[in-house]
């Protein structure tokens, strides 16, 4: 990474030299790779007009999340939430990421109940009692924001209730934890943590992931603890943090839709997702 000569233009585009730029960034990395780290590559640290960007494509995506406000009711399909998202993300310039990805046959993911994420729309309508995740994903201009949380349907049991806000406060506190320089292991630690000690069970066959000019780029974001040194985070990375947590145990079950995934004792399951940005300091919501 020191190759560069240091009166040589920066790799990262901003025009600066690299000795007034990023030198003293990849010297740290390297101190950190010696360590056994993994450490990103250049392509997973944006430029400012990427971050721009991706900004745009997540403020998007959470307008239209606080607009299901008005939207996710009960007698509601999720068919017609999806027609609703689909439309009104056209209709800002953007497009669908989730629509024939790797074959999903609609524009969001809606996940009632048990489900814990890929929730496929149907003409099923939602009632009373439901706890549902939407997850929306939009493509702006060539750029990726991704988001998703919980809507309550009338009233719900205090259990359910309970999780989702849990669930919440997982998501906020695995943001709390990013520090750059930090390996991304303490975000899955400070979720699991929090997670357990309420009695909850934390899934670990699905995590965050990068993400700016594709759906899903690295690194990989464990919600949960591991023994291997994982990715050093530094600042202009952006990834997301979407824990989902289940009333009881982790272990998740897929559908033979081949996407749906639900809780292998099917008790409840909560889901809430932020796209951030590492900053010298921590980390910037975007959604």
């Amino acid at each position: 990474m020191l190759k560069k000569r240091r009166n040589e233009s920066c790799w990262c585009g901003s025009g600066k030299k690299y000795k007034r730029c990023h030198l003293s960034h990849d010297e740290k990395l390297t101190e950190l790779k010696l360590k056994g780290y993994p450490i990103p590559p250049h392509s997973l640290i944006k430029s400012e007009k990427d971050i721009q960007g991706i900004k745009k494509s997540c403020e998007l995506t959470k307008k239209l999340l606080d607009e299901l406000n008005d939207i996710v009711k009960e007698g509601v399909s999720t068919n017609e939430i999806n027609d609703w998202v689909h439309a009104e993300t056209l209709k800002a310039g953007a497009t669908p990421a989730p629509l024939n990805y790797k074959g999903f046959p609609k524009s969001i993911c809606t996940s009632i109940n048990e489900v814990i994420c890929h929730g496929i729309p149907s003409d099923r309508k939602l009632i009373e009692g439901d706890i549902i995740n939407i997850d929306i994903t939009c493509i702006l201009n060539g750029y990726y924001g991704d988001s998703c949380r919980m809507y309550e349907i009338g009233k719900i049991t205090k259990e359910a209730k309970k999780l989702s806000e849990e669930t919440k406060k997982c998501l906020e506190l695995g943001i709390q934890a990013i520090k750059p320089w930090e390996e991304i292991g303490v975000i899955g630690d400070a979720i699991e943590d929090y997670a357990t000690e309420k009695g909850y069970g934390v899934v670990n066959v699905f995590g965050g992931h990068g993400i700016g000019k594709a759906f899903h780029e690295e690194p990989f974001i464990y919600h949960c603890k591991r023994k291997e040194k994982q990715m050093i985070m530094v600042p202009n990375m952006i990834f997301t943090v979407e824990p989902m947590i289940n009333e009881g145990v982790a272990a998740a079950k897929i559908l033979k839709d081949g996407w749906t995934a639900v809780t292998k004792d099917k008790k409840l399951s909560a889901q809430w997702e932020h796209t951030v940005c590492v900053t010298e300091n921590g980390a910037q919501i975007l959604t």
